[in-house]
């Protein structure tokens, strides 16, 4: 099966080759050998938002705290 790289750097997959894999929106990409290999992945929303949080510094106390806020109207 062939699948073209357009100018946009963008690549169609065969129907035939995302249903032979667990279905999944994004991709791990890596090169190996000259080669490009792609491995399913399955995000978790959650992790995505706690590496967030961590960024900005914010504990679980703080977002507790802030919803606690929020819903006595502040």
């Amino acid at each position: 099966m062939l699948a073209k790289l357009t100018s946009k750097n963008q690549l169609t997959l065969p129907k035939a080759v995302t249903t032979a894999v667990e279905a999944t929106d994004y991709f791990e990409v890596t090169a190996e050998n000259g080669r490009i290999v792609l491995t399913p992945v399955r995000v978790n929303r959650a992790d995505g938002v706690r590496a967030k949080l961590a960024g900005l510094g914010l504990s679980e106390s703080d977002v507790t705290e802030a919803i606690t806020w929020a819903r006595t109207g502040g």
